[in-house]
């Protein structure tokens, strides 16, 4: 089956459509509510969107499926608490366009898989469930019923229940997810990939090592009231737009804001507020204090170059670290001062990218300030060193004892609207030996103690054909893992591959010798069941669990929940055998969270706690100087500079999101924030870079990267010249995640290597 849009070979001519102008300084303001208008009246009813416009992210009614950044604690805007983006996946999720079985009887799967992501996504909403014979060319619709049966058949022919993947989306329910995790078990593996595998695993293992849980240590009035917040690898207009409300409070109330990123990002330049008409007419907020145009994966170094210099002033004065908070609450600091005087400051400064000037300006920020927050997202996340670069963040806030006090500490700034709370209840592929026990206590059955497949493991698993089955809740699981063509005969090898969608997506397209594809519900439809319309819960990025629950009408009588889709296919497969009652959770979500409580630490009263308006914190040792690590306490680590070099013409390539874009969504073809529309497949590089290849804006080249003696292309980007550092060049995911390797990963994490990969350039 065919994998991505044909190509061919393409000449600047022909990529007449696209537009490049010059980067915008300011953020968000009239272009954002024009194009949130837009998306809207094209693509959803707009009665709809008005319903959902006035109670999203409102307290009592529904979550956005997007982004997880936290809802304010106290009132939220009456204007509307949601973002551009909020709106566009709003639109996505709620198009108009259904998807019904004539439309896959006019059109074969290869024929689909030509399309481009956006034009797949644009399709429709998924209205039936279909089902794809082995060696047929179109899908055919099949009953719910069939299609349970048919994923039990599956499941029960295997030689043992290893040889079975369950993959989870981010956007799944805290209650979905919980019984997913449940069945899962209960059938007897623990392959258990998710999301999580793919962004902020690295974030998890850092902080679990260092600090004893794996979520960030701040909420959100942390960052309104901390005097220095630096945020790192990271670009918020894009993918998290409401976090610049935030920032625009710490400076309203003095604070001060570093960016450290590659790219300089108009969302971290100036931002103005949608909801401020004041702002609106007077041009908005400047944020960033100081903008750190880092090389790609410098992080370590400059990061290391602050830590030497505080150290060398500590020495001189005796004042700089927090004595009493390091005395009281960490270990290792004698080893880590050891291995960090092994370091020379103008190396690291040098392998950083990072100028003098803009270093002492962003040391004096640090060297007097004692509230400090550092956020990061997968700007840091995704290399191979990339827990080393996590836990270097710490060191610095060790240092400063700017953990678990007000207006200081950790926030990774996670992606999809509910990937924290899954790992929370349970989805995991290592989960903790406690949280099984509870398992084991509960049902009475005894859940596999092996560790079970990672995502890439899980690839690898399938394309040896260790692994038949592959089922996945929510997501576009070829669309967001490296290694495109790999990753697709690795599906291409399973038996049966099923995916539970809203929406047409990449994935059913590329598919087992059978596939399924099961639609369920979007996040704003209400969820009929025997016991009324149910409520679900989500937790977002600071640790709160709120209740969400749709306001429209099903768009179409033949989707089912996801919870319904796991209890029917738990029930069809375990049968007698089971000792789950599965068809009760369907019928009352309720019951689901009373079982949640016994289970899962925290969520004692749950039913009772998600009555509270504004849901309720889950308990955080960082946040409160409980440091649940092997030591007790929060260690500092020693941490190595990154051990690599460009070869010759090589360029290190970082994979970004486009502006109209939510990870593997495709919203439209514009990146105005960077002043490239109509286009994807474009290389940002940095001017000089293109001079020594004689190459300008608008030419086409091809791209290749080699890893461990394999080569992989991805051809017919279009040139753009950007500030961005030298050696260093950016294009979008997924159109190149064709050239991120699967063995190329982070340490400890394995979350995959997508923004440090070595490619040559060459012209067409």
């Amino acid at each position: 089956m065919s994998l991505s849009p044909k190509e061919k070979a393409k000449t600047s001519e022909e990529f007449l459509k696209i537009k490049i102008t010059q980067r915008p300084e300011n953020s968000v303001g009239f272009s954002a509510i024009k194009n949130s208008i837009g998306q809207v009246s094209k693509y959803m009813n707009v009665t709809d969107a008005f319903k959902l416009a006035i109670k999203m992210n409102q307290k009592g009614g529904f979550d956005c499926p997007g982004c997880a950044w936290p809802d304010p604690d106290d009132e939220r805007s009456s204007l509307g608490e949601y973002c551009e983006n909020g709106m566009k996946a709003m639109a996505e999720e709620m198009q108009s366009k259904l998807i019904w079985r004539d439309f896959f009887k006019n059109n074969a799967v290869d024929d689909l898989a030509s399309l481009s992501d956006f034009e797949i996504g644009k399709s429709g909403r998924l209205a039936e469930p279909m089902y794809l014979p082995e060696g047929a060319t179109h899908y055919q619709p099949i009953s719910w019923e069939d299609a349970f049966k048919k994923v039990a058949d599956h499941l029960n022919a295997l030689d043992n229940p290893d040889e079975a993947v369950f993959y989870t989306s981010g956007r799944t329910t805290n209650e979905a997810a919980f019984l997913y995790q449940l069945f899962v078990r209960e059938f007897g593996t623990a392959n258990l990939p998710d999301c999580s595998n793919m962004c902020h695993e690295t974030s998890g293992s850092a902080l679990s090592e260092t600090l004893g849980i794996g979520k960030g240590s701040v909420i959100l009035d942390d960052l309104y009231k901390a005097e220095l917040v630096m945020v790192v690898g990271q670009n918020p207009a894009t993918n998290h737009p409401r976090m610049l409300s935030a920032l625009e409070k710490t400076k309203k109330n003095g604070g001060k804001i570093v960016a450290i990123n590659p790219l300089p990002e108009a969302g971290l330049m100036k931002f103005t507020n949608p909801q401020n008409p004041i702002k609106m007419l007077t041009g908005g907020t400047k944020l960033s204090d100081v903008f750190v145009p880092i090389t790609i994966n410098g992080d370590v170094a400059f990061f290391k170059a602050l830590l030497l210099k505080l150290l060398e002033k500590e020495e001189e004065t005796g004042s700089v670290f927090d004595k009493e908070f390091i005395n009281e609450h960490t270990d290792g600091l004698e080893d880590f001062i050891s291995d960090l005087k092994t370091y020379d400051f103008n190396e690291c400064l040098g392998a950083s990218g990072v100028s003098r000037k803009t270093f002492d300006e962003v040391f004096e920020l640090v060297l007097n300030k004692e509230k400090i927050i550092i956020c990061w997202a997968m700007g840091l996340t995704q290399h191979e060193n990339a827990v080393d670069n996590i836990r270097e963040l710490v060191n610095l806030l060790l240092l400063k004892g700017s953990i678990g006090k007000e207006g200081a500490g950790t926030c990774p700034v996670r992606g999809h609207s509910n990937v924290q709370g899954d790992r929370t209840v349970g989805i995991w592929e290592s989960a903790p030996q406690a949280f099984l026990d509870k398992i084991e206590a509960k049902y009475g059955f005894k859940p596999s103690t092996k560790h079970g497949y990672s995502v890439i493991e899980a690839i690898k698993a399938m394309y040896e054909k260790k692994a038949k089955v592959f089922f996945g809740l929510g997501g576009n699981f070829i669309s967001a893992v490296p290694d495109t063509a790999y990753s697709a005969q690795a599906m291409a090898n399973c038996n049966l591959t099923v995916h539970v969608s809203t929406k047409l997506n990449r994935s059913h397209l590329v598919t087992g010798k059978e596939a399924l594809i099961l639609p369920c519900l979007g996040r704003a439809e209400k969820d009929y069941q025997k016991t009324g319309v149910q409520t679900q819960s989500v937790e977002n990025s600071m640790g709160v669990v709120s209740s969400t629950k749709g306001i429209l009408e099903p768009c179409s009588e033949a989707l089912i929940s996801e919870v319904a889709v796991v209890c029917g296919i738990a029930n069809a497969t375990l049968k007698e055998k089971s000792k789950v009652n599965w068809l009760q959770y369907k019928d009352d979500y309720n019951l689901v969270r009373d079982d949640i409580a016994e289970v899962v630490s925290g969520f004692a009263n749950y039913n009772q706690k998600l009555k509270q308006p504004s849901g309720f914190y889950l308990p955080n040792g960082a946040r409160v100087r409980e440091f649940k690590t092997k030591t007790g306490k929060a260690n500092f680590t020693a941490n190595k500079l990154p051990n690599w070099k460009l070869k010759e013409n090589e360029l290190i390539m970082m994979t970004i999101r486009s502006h109209d874009q939510f990870n593997t969504t495709i919203y439209g073809l514009d990146d105005r924030y960077r002043g490239v529309f109509n286009e994807r497949r474009v290389i940002f590089m940095n001017r000089e870079d293109m001079k020594l290849r004689s190459l300008d804006t608008h030419d086409v080249v091809n791209l290749k990267s080699e890893y461990n003696s394999v080569t992989r292309e991805a051809n017919n980007f279009v040139v753009v010249g950007y500030d961005i550092p030298k050696n260093c060049c950016a294009t979008y995911f997924p159109e190149t995640n064709v050239l991120v390797p699967l063995d190329s990963f982070a340490h400890t994490a394995k979350t995959p290597a997508s923004k440090s990969v070595r490619i040559t350039v060459t012209k067409v």
